[in-house]
């Protein structure tokens, strides 16, 4: 590599790859732009009186485009939270929810906050205060800007936000949709915790199901088997870790975590490892794993997939040549920079890009936000109605079951599962597999048609600003 390129940070690395996909569209240049440039970007600074003293705390909240409306984008809580960071994410954020057909524009917030520093108190303290500032500037508003968790907060806070807003517009019968993932009781749905990480499942089910593109990855078969390391066992690396590995029989070999990696070719018990960590705060110390104290080195062992969950630029010009894994999901935003996205292509490794590996999380909020605004749960309706239809048809056949004798049965469990209606999280994970399936085939499509699209995630920006462009077309902008 040349000595002097400079990586690129990740606004520019998401400017790269935005650049890259309009290279092979016609679109006039002003919409270009317009699609572009970030609308808006607030940036608050607000004092909260803690431990005798006023604190000040700064806080962002970015609009990038409202071809749609309200936008949508998490609040991440982290140190390293600056403009251009919230910027890059809130363009993601546009390209995401085009690509997966989630009604909504981008949007993303940040406050510059260890959020490990604090108590309970404290932090509830520091998130109504910030969700006040933003709330009476409508950048928290059910029709204009809906936030979710991200790096740092969790239903907690959504609570805290949901309430804030709620105390501000005491008549606002929609108040509720005001943020997404808040918990079960103050209006959550079901599965929306889990989402991104079954998300991150369902991509990886939909890509196994197209030989060719396994093929490519210089893979065959099934998930089955394949050897897994995930860096960073946070929600969304440990719901991908666990389902891949419970449910598709998956061996998760490897998991970084800040503190070091664990490493076992016969597979990591994920449960064990979670829990461990919350009662220990990392992950040395685990039994039954070799522990390696740089984590980042554990990125370069030989396995099938790789599934960074963490941080942005974790793979980088520094280490992207000795990444073995021929297949890498992208849990988190931007962890290949554009420099190391560059070398890994000409070594052959496909990536599933970021904009659509973790969609799952957007697009169960779009339900969330839907349950909200229509005020009753998926499958309240239906559900017993659906029972009885199928109780009729199971009727039946016990009666042709007494009939034949011993000629023919039911077969034992078919019973109990035919009956069973589709209750709310069986309706979220059957909307977001129908979401993951629908979008990736839109972007393979694109990948396998076009000579000038030599990649998935040139593929998913295609079809993403095609959409937002569309939809600018349409209002007469």
């Amino acid at each position: 590599m040349n000595a002097n390129f400079k990586e690129p940070s990740f606004r520019e690395s998401v400017d790269l790859m935005f650049n890259r996909a309009v290279a092979v569209m016609d679109l006039p240049p002003g919409l270009e732009e317009k699609i572009r440039v970030c609308n808006a970007t607030y940036t608050v600074r607000f004092g909260v009186r803690l431990r005798g003293q006023i604190q000040t705390f700064t806080g962002y909240r970015s609009v990038h485009s409202e071809h749609m409306e309200p936008v949508k984008g998490g609040i991440r809580y982290a140190l390293g939270v600056n403009q251009d960071e919230v910027e890059a994410l809130a363009a993601l954020m546009t390209y995401k929810c085009a690509l997966v057909e989630a009604p909504f524009g981008g949007s993303k917030g940040g406050l510059c906050i260890d959020p490990r520093q604090y108590d309970e108190h404290e932090l509830e303290l520091i998130t109504r205060r910030f969700a006040y500032e933003l709330a009476k500037r409508d950048l928290i508003h059910p029709s204009q800007n809906v936030p979710a968790p991200d790096m740092g907060t969790g239903e907690r806070e959504m609570a805290w936000i949901a309430d804030q807003y709620r105390r501000m517009n005491t008549t606002d019968i929609n108040a509720a949709a005001c943020v997404t993932g808040k918990p079960i009781n103050a209006g959550g749905i079901q599965g929306r915790t889990e989402a991104t990480g079954r998300g991150v499942q369902y991509a990886l089910r939909e890509f196994f199901r197209h030989p060719e593109d396994v093929k490519i990855a210089g893979m065959q078969g099934k998930l089955e088997g394949k050897r897994v390391i995930v860096q960073g066992l946070g929600n969304v690396g440990y719901h991908a870790a666990k389902f891949l590995g419970d449910e598709d029989g998956a061996l998760i070999t490897g998991i970084i975590e800040r503190d070091g990696a664990l490493f076992s070719p016969k597979g990591l018990d994920v449960d064990a490892v979670r829990g461990w960590i919350v009662k220990h705060g990392g992950v040395s110390g685990f039994p039954d794993a070799t522990y390696v104290p740089d984590g980042s080195v554990v990125l370069e062992e030989d396995c099938d997939i790789l599934i960074p969950a963490a941080l942005e630029g974790v793979i980088n010009l520094g280490n992207a040549e000795r990444i073995k894994a021929p297949l890498i999901i992208e849990a988190a935003n931007g962890p290949i920079t554009a420099g190391a996205d560059e070398i890994l292509r000409k070594n052959g490794c496909v990536i599933i890009p970021d904009m659509y590996a973790n969609a799952g999380g957007v697009t169960v909020s779009y339900f969330e936000w839907v349950k909200n605004l229509s005020h009753i749960r998926f499958g309240r309706m239906g559900r017993r109605q659906e029972e009885a239809r199928h109780e009729l048809i199971v009727s039946e056949l016990e009666r042709l079951s007494r009939h034949l004798g011993d000629a023919w049965s039911m077969t034992p469990d078919f019973k109990s599962k035919y009956l069973r209606g589709a209750d709310e999280l069986e309706l979220v994970r059957s909307g977001l597999d129908d979401t993951m399936r629908t979008a990736y085939q839109s972007m393979r499509e694109v990948w396998h048609e076009r000579e000038d699209v030599p990649d998935l995630r040139m593929a998913a920006y295609l079809v993403a600003i095609k959409k937002v462009a569309a939809s600018y077309r349409a209002k007469g902008l």
